[in-house]
């Protein structure tokens, strides 16, 4: 048996598996109207049009199905046939008529089917050599979903089913293991568990953040708002709704108003704010600027809007409602690499605090872009000789520039070593000249700035989700909304407790401490504690009071320690200022 030892080959095997799962599906319920099936990062999907509904208890049985069927397949042999022909053979199916009417290019062309054993499917290709390398044990249906056809709310809605796939049945048991500690982390059970924010039907994609979520909240921007003011950026507020000729002008009407909550007033079209960059453009034109001025770097962190699809809509990950820690630095073309390096140091100074490794990935040129490929090649090269002076990792991502300019996206790894594109920085050379963004240089002669456009939280609503999930709601001491647990053993200590809960407060940094008073045992009240992932769990009883320390336990551990008071402040504010 051949192994299936790199990204295609494993690609080629969930694609076959796909179609396993077709075969399967139309074999159990044959009136079944197929889709499409394409591999997928952890496996494979395919769309079907039931004729009656089906559920996650089908899957044991399609699955069974699968297995049976393996065995008499081997190849996959490809035939190819006139449009006409292919759609004798799927009269019936609309979805997959359409397909051949975009694949035959009108008729124009031959279409192509891969049969194994007695299933055969249009398709292009990517199959596993012979079925028989397939091990039986290495695939799982995962789950069912609905999706549009086509991704369209204007089409109909298809059953989705899902199915894990790995080379080995070992390699399907780790992820299987991985899948489960994820469930344990889901930001959207434990964020509304630990009151740090919550949805409601009203506002579909739109957060509600609690107080305990907003001290999260507000404790990110502030580091954020310290650190930046100390690297010479000044803060900037907007308007959050602005005339659509603005938009225009930017580039944003042509390629991202489709994404925005648009309205009407007094006849004119606005659009509600959906990225920060045009206003900063305004801000910089505003008055006459000199090359002494520049670099001039603008931050805001102004809330943003965009109106996503209900159906992509997932937790904190994906928001309709969300705040960037966004900054638009002008500069001189001289500056640029000077000014990257600077952001290059931000970036690893606020993930090295959340342990948290990352690499870069270069955005080319779109399909859709604004300028010249001139320009364009000039700033794709400019951002790859950066990369590679400061000896960045960096890998390329072809065409995945942002429309106005290439871009280098951050990518981090969590605790489950998954990977998310989290904050950007991009160099635009055109919304400057749009907007006749001017300086005066040494030489008293105008000069169009250069823009560059970064974020490095990237959003803070994903930002503070994958927080979550990284520290498994466990936030560092720095961060967590409830620092420290104070915990009489009972109403007679309750005195001794607010003592310590009043000197604990008499400190140069304001500890942020809850006193447990109610009339519980105390093991319930560490339990509690516990499962609010408070950080320092301090428990003061008779032996306490009388010898006038704390015991301490932090969160995870069984043992207590016994510590004076002053001893234990010392280290909060250390752990608390190094940000352990």
């Amino acid at each position: 048996m051949s192994k299936v030892n790199d990204a295609n080959n494993l690609s080629n095997l969930r694609h076959s598996l796909a179609h396993l799962l077709a075969a399967a599906v139309v074999d159990l319920w044959p009136d079944t109207r197929r889709a499409i099936g394409p591999a997928i990062d952890d496996g494979f999907y395919f769309d079907f049009e039931f004729s009656e509904p089906i559920s996650e208890k089908d899957l044991p049985k399609i699955e069974k199905k699968m297995r049976q069927i393996l065995p008499t397949w081997d190849e996959f042999s490809r035939i190819e046939l006139s449009a006409t022909e292919a759609k004798n053979e799927h009269k019936n199916n609309p979805y997959k008529l359409e397909l051949i009417e975009q694949f035959s290019d009108g008729g124009r062309k031959k279409v192509t089917v891969y049969q194994s054993g007695k299933y055969r499917d249009l398709c292009r290709g990517g199959h596993v050599a012979s079925a028989k390398e397939i091990d039986p044990q290495s695939f799982k249906l995962h789950r069912v979903a609905g999706a549009y056809w086509r991704g369209s709310e204007k089409n109909p809605m298809l059953t989705r089913i899902y199915g894990l796939a790995f080379e080995t049945k070992k390699d399907l048991e780790d992820y299987l293991a991985l899948l489960a500690e994820a469930e344990k982390r889901d930001h959207k059970k434990l964020g509304p568990k630990l009151e740090l924010f919550m949805f409601h039907p009203t506002a579909p994609g739109m957060p509600y953040w609690l107080p305990k979520g907003v001290t999260v909240y507000n404790t990110l921007i502030k580091f954020w708002r310290e650190e930046h003011r100390a690297r010479g950026y000044q803060e900037i507020v907007s308007p959050l709704l602005n005339k659509k000729n603005l938009f225009v002008t930017s580039g944003h009407f042509e390629h991202f108003w489709q994404d925005m909550f648009t309205l009407k007033v007094e006849g004119e079209e606005y659009g509600l704010k959906a990225m920060n960059c045009p206003n900063a453009m305004i801000v910089f034109g505003s008055k006459s600027r000199s090359y002494r001025d520049l670099p001039l770097r603008f931050s805001d962190t102004d809330t943003l809007h965009r109106n996503e699809l209900s159906g992509t809509l997932n937790g904190l990950f994906r928001v309709r409602s969300f705040r960037q820690d966004d900054a638009h630095i002008f500069v001189t073309e001289e500056q640029i690499g000077q000014e990257y390096e600077r952001i290059f140091e931000i970036v690893d100074k606020f993930y090295s605090i959340f342990g948290l490794e990352y690499s870069f990935r270069l955005g080319t040129r779109p399909e859709k872009f604004l300028g010249d490929e001139k320009t364009w090649d000039l700033a794709e090269t400019t951002l790859q000789k950066i990369l590679k002076a400061g000896k960045h990792k960096f890998v390329i991502g072809e065409k995945e520039g942002a429309f106005y300019g290439p871009k280098v996206d951050i990518l981090m790894k969590d605790a489950l070593n998954r990977e998310w594109q989290m904050g950007t920085i991009q160099l635009d050379f055109q919304q400057p000249k749009r907007f006749k963004l001017e300086y005066i240089d040494q030489k008293g002669k105008k000069q169009t700035a250069v823009v560059i456009h970064r974020v490095i939280y990237g959003s803070l609503e994903r930002f503070i989700a994958i927080l979550i999930e990284h520290f498994a709601g466990a936030l560092p001491l720095w961060l967590s909304p409830v620092q420290v647990a104070v915990l009489p053993i009972s109403d007679k200590f309750n005195d001794y407790a607010k003592e310590v809960v009043s000197e604990l407060r008499n400190t140069n940094y304001e500890l942020r401490i809850e006193l447990d008073e109610r009339n519980e045992s105390i093991g319930k009240k560490i339990r509690e504690a516990e499962l609010q992932k408070i950080p320092y769990i301090l428990v003061v009883g008779e032996k306490e009071q009388s010898s006038r320390t704390i015991s301490v336990r932090q969160h995870g551990e069984s043992k207590q320690t016994q510590l004076p008071l002053p001893e234990l402040v010392k280290e909060l504010l250390e752990k608390i200022q190094k940000k352990n």
